[in-house]
């Protein structure tokens, strides 16, 4: 676990990386390439080609509290993916342990659903941050329309 930090700086897929690749225009292929690279010891090729199905519209990184970001996963009852709150515990306790700056993580990859920003990756990395007390963190937002994109666009 304690190398999972340094395996992302090393990939170059922290949020600095993203930011560069931003910056160039690339944050697509960034979100793949780390979707794809198995960091952690995971990886996650279904959810790349479902992002490649449909044209997207991308926003990020930027940095949001906490607080707007909706989770799909964790222990609490009606999320989307309801987890076994020791397991939740113990993973986010670990996780927490190896953080030392938000732009040393992966930002999150969260979409935009009808005003509601839902973590698709990161759910893990966002419960660590919040038993860490970090306010905010680094995300990247993908939309489905260019009309949620324009909208959503003006208020970042």
């Amino acid at each position: 676990m304690e190398n999972i930090v340094e395996e992302i700086r090393q990939l170059e897929l922290d949020t600095l990386s993203a930011q560069k690749w931003a910056e160039a225009g690339n944050i697509e292929a960034w979100v793949h390439k780390y979707l794809l690279s198995g960091t952690g010891g995971r990886s996650n090729p279904a959810f790349s080609e479902g992002l490649k199905r449909e044209k997207r519209w991308w926003n990020g990184p930027v940095e949001l509290p906490l607080t707007e970001l909706s989770p799909a996963v964790g222990p609490e009852p009606g999320l989307e993916y309801e987890v076994d709150p020791a397991y939740w515990q113990a993973r986010t306790s670990q996780l927490a342990e190896t953080f030392t700056t938000p732009t040393a993580l992966p930002p999150l990859i969260v979409e935009y659903r009808a005003g509601e920003l839902s973590i698709r990756d990161g759910n893990t990395r966002y419960g660590a941050m919040k038993l860490l007390g970090w306010p905010t963190c680094w995300v990247i937002i993908w939309y489905n329309t260019a009309n949620d994109f324009e909208a959503h666009s003006k208020i970042l």
